[in-house]
């Protein structure tokens, strides 16, 4: 696919690059804030345009907006169900998880993602402070 470097495209790679998995109005917020005229519809555009020539990652959030990454190895995400925080895993991506579905499923895995759900470390302390109980006593 022959496409051209476009400045809008430009503004929406460094968004990305700037942003810390951000959905697309968050790119977009943040574009229009220095280039007012660049329209909604141009962002979305060029983050799908973005996705498809492997400049960036989309990231499937099942409850909520897609985000969008800069980091491009293959690797897992979580989300704090709280705030809406998508952060990386720092884990390794488990290859062998795509032969144990070919294996028992028949599927040819061609990528996966694992989103993981959970409460991150700025509101469990918000809880903490709000109920005077550590996580900890409440397991």
């Amino acid at each position: 696919m022959e496409t051209r470097n476009t400045v809008q495209r430009s503004l929406v790679l460094n968004a990305v690059q700037h942003l810390f998995h951000p959905t697309a109005d968050e790119v977009y917020e943040y574009i229009c804030a220095d280039h007012p005229t660049v329209s909604r519809g141009t962002v979305y555009r060029n983050l799908h345009l973005l996705v498809e020539l492997g400049r960036m990652r989309r990231v499937p959030v099942a409850d909520g907006a897609d985000r969008f990454d800069k980091t491009l190895s293959a690797h897992y995400h979580i989300r704090c169900r709280v705030c809406g925080l998508v952060s990386d895993v720092d884990m390794p991506y488990q290859k062998e998880l795509l032969n144990s579905v070919l294996d028992a499923h028949g599927f040819l895995i061609e990528e996966h993602d694992i989103l993981l759900k959970g409460v991150c470390p700025q509101c469990r302390q918000l809880r903490e402070n709000a109920t005077g109980y550590s996580e900890s006593i409440l397991k």
